[in-house]
C-alpha cells in the first residue's frame, strides 16, 4: 500500500499553471504587424524545425519534472502487510570474569586443550545466539566490573565484543560484587522487564568494593535473579605469567549462596560439554516469553520521482536550450 508522509506538498502541483497564467502577455487588439514587402523571395527552410514543436516538448519534459519533484518532496512509502514480530520481556545480562586464573588451559575444544575463557567465549557465543527476542548486555570484570555492551537485541554486535575480550583486560583479581552491582544498576533502567544475570566465574571474590553478600542481597531485593556458573575443571594453584601463584578454585560456597537468594540456579562447568547442557538448561528454565507486535516494514520511495525529475529537467533544459 503506497502513504504519502507529506500528502500537502501535492498542493504544489498547480503552481506552474497558476504563473504561467499570472505572466502571460496580454494582447493589444489594434496592434499593427510589420509588413515585408520582399517576404516571398526569401528561401524557404522546409526541412528546418518548427521552433514552436521544440518550446512544447521541452515545456512538457519541465512539467513531468515538477511533478515528479513535488510527488518526491511528498515522501511516498510502500508499506507491506502486517508482520508479527516475536518479542521477549526479559532482559539477559552476561557477566564474563577476565582475571588471570582464566588462562589455565583445563578446556577441551574439537582435540586441542583451551584455555577458560576461550571454552566460555565458544559456548557463551552459542548461548547468546539462541536468545531471540531477549536484549543481551554484556559485564566484563577483573579489578573492576565494566559495561562492555549495553542491553540490546543486536547479538551480533555482542558475541563479537565478548570474543574481542582478552584475559587481564580488566584487572588480574576478580570483583564478583561489583559486576553483580553494575549489572543491578543497568537493569534496573527497565523496570518493566524481567531481569536476569547469568554470572561466570573461576576464582573467588578478592576486589571491588561491593561484597558478594551485600550484592546478592541488593540484587534480591530488586529481584535480579542470578544464575551463577563456576568455571574450571576442579580446584588447585595455578602460576599466572607474572610468576604469581594464585587459586583457581571455585568459591561454589558463595555462588550456590548467591544463586539461591536470588531465585536462581548454581552450575559447575567442569568441561565444554558440561558447559553446553548448562545453557540448554538455562534455556528451558527461561524460556522466550514471545509477545506478538505488529509492524509494517515500510520502505521509502521519494529517490524514484526526485531520479525522474532530474532526468526530465536535464532533457528540458537540453531541448530548451536547443531551440533557441
Amino acid at each position: 500500500m503506497l502513504e504519502w508522509q507529506w500528502i500537502w506538498v501535492l498542493w504544489l502541483l498547480p503552481l506552474p499553471l497558476v504563473i504561467w497564467w499570472i505572466s502571460k502577455p496580454v494582447k493589444h487588439q489594434n496592434s499593427s504587424a510589420l509588413k515585408v514587402p520582399f517576404l516571398q523571395e526569401l528561401p524557404q527552410a522546409k526541412d528546418l524545425p518548427n521552433p514552436r514543436n521544440w518550446r512544447w516538448l521541452a515545456r512538457l519534459s519541465l512539467l513531468i519534472a515538477w511533478f515528479a519533484l513535488v510527488a518526491g518532496l511528498a515522501r511516498p512509502v510502500m508499506v507491506g502487510d502486517l508482520v508479527q514480530l516475536p518479542v521477549s520481556g526479559r532482559n539477559v545480562m552476561l557477566a564474563v570474569d577476565l582475571s588471570l586464573s582464566m588462562q589455565e588451559q583445563d578446556y577441551q575444544l574439537g582435540n586441542q586443550m583451551v584455555d577458560r575463557l576461550t571454552a566460555t567465549k565458544f559456548v557463551a557465543g552459542e548461548f547468546i545466539e539462541r536468545r531471540v527476542g531477549d536484549r543481551i548486555g554484556l559485564i566484563l570484570f577483573g579489578d573492576q566490573a565494566y559495561l562492555q555492551a549495553p542491553l540490546t537485541f543486536d547479538r551480533k554486535t555482542v558475541r563479537k565484543l565478548l570474543d574481542e575480550s582478552a584475559l587481564g583486560l580488566a584487572g588480574r583479581n576478580t570483583a564478583i560484587g561489583d559486576a553483580i552491582g553494575l549489572a543491578l544498576k543497568r537493569l534496573n533502567d527497565e523496570p518493566d522487564a524481567e531481569h536476569i544475570l547469568v554470572l561466570m566465574t573461576d576464582g573467588e571474590n578478592t576486589a571491588g568494593v561491593v561484597s558478594v553478600e551485600d550484592a546478592a542481597q541488593m540484587a534480591a531485593k530488586n529481584s535480579l535473579k542470578i544464575y551463577t556458573v563456576g568455571i574450571g575443571s576442579q580446584s588447585r594453584s595455578t602460576i599466572d605469567f607474572f610468576s604469581q601463584s594464585r587459586s583457581s578454585g571455585v568459591d561454589e560456597e558463595a555462588l550456590i549462596a548467591i544463586a539461591e537468594m536470588t531465585g536462581g540456579r548454581y552450575y559447575r562447568a567442569t568441561d565444554t560439554e558440561t558447559f553446553r547442557k548448562i545453557y540448554e538448561q538455562l534455556d528451558q528454565l527461561e524460556p522466550i516469553e514471545r509477545k506478538q507486535q505488529q509492524w509494517r516494514p515500510r520502505t521509502d520511495l521519494f529517490y524514484w520521482p526526485l531520479g525522474i525529475a532530474l532526468l526530465f529537467g536535464l532533457i528540458g533544459v537540453a531541448i530548451r536550450e536547443r531551440s533557441e
